[in-house]
């Protein structure tokens, strides 16, 4: 499978593709961080603000700042999370501009595998955290063989048909043991990491393949949109074969995040 660089400059479009799962995944992973209320947040690549809502509404912060490097999510962020104690910034992961020990809560949602340099970017969050503070985050579960994605059975079925498919990059901390091992290295507290499932339901095989392929262009969609017309038309009637179907034409399916939370040590 080849790897590819996935722009996110078309903040509409993205949360077109992903906030359902996001919005999914994310109230599973607040209920198991089970965090404190009334503490300071910090949300590291923020995106378009889906997961930065779920915690104001589940987690009652204080505070909550989000920073992401594309200003086209920063500022639909703060277009459409309008609450007080939310603020969005850019910045990256590797080079947060915060001082030591600012936040009680460092989280990052669906980012780990995007960043380049993680064992940095795993240092400044647990920088940035006060003392026995928490830091915590997830992204989806993927490795050379596994790829649990909610883009997974599109791709499968791309590579099925064609023997190649454009894929995010694959990143060893995308599995359990090897974000354990990236945590430990960078001596985290308290360390647990656990596998993340949730669903979704389509209306039916079109509503699927619209949030699949439609204007956010991931590379699995780049992929499907190289097709020709012919091979474009039979990779739809391989996926109709595959994917689970109610009798009523709906498809539900599940994807799966590998999530960890820990503390930084007093």
């Amino acid at each position: 499978m080849s790897e590819t660089r996935v722009a996110f400059d078309d903040a509409n479009a993205y949360d077109r593709y992903m906030a359902r799962w996001s919005r999914a995944i994310g109230e599973k992973f607040l209920a198991w961080l089970d965090p404190p209320p009334n503490r300071r947040w910090l949300e590291v690549g923020c995106g378009t603000g889906v997961i930065t809502e779920l915690i104001l509404a589940q987690a009652a912060p204080a505070q909550i700042v989000g920073i992401d490097p594309s200003p086209q999510q920063v500022e639909h962020a703060t277009r459409t999370v309008t609450a007080p104690a939310a603020e969005f910034r850019i910045g990256t992961a590797i080079d947060l501009p915060f001082a030591t020990g600012e936040f009680d809560v460092v989280v990052s949602a669906l980012v780990i595998h995007f960043i380049a340099d993680r064992p940095k970017a795993f240092r400044e969050m647990l920088r940035v955290t006060t003392p026995g503070g928490i830091v915590a985050g997830y992204t989806w579960r993927k490795s050379p063989t596994i790829l649990d994605a909610p883009y997974g059975p599109l791709a499968r079925a791309v590579k099925d048909l064609t023997g190649d498919v454009m894929l995010s990059p694959t990143v060893s901390e995308a599995m359990p043991d090897g974000l354990h091992a990236a945590l430990t290295a960078e001596s985290y507290g308290d360390i647990e990491v656990t596998t993340i499932e949730a669903t979704q339901t389509f209306r039916d095989f079109e509503d699927y393949w619209i949030s699949q392929t439609g204007t956010f262009q991931h590379p699995v969609a780049r992929s499907v949109a190289a097709l020709s017309d012919r091979d474009r038309e039979q990779l739809r009637d391989n996926l109709r074969a595959v994917l689970p179907a109610a009798a009523d034409g709906r498809i539900t399916y599940a994807s799966r995040a590998t999530a960890f939370k820990a503390r930084k040590p007093q």
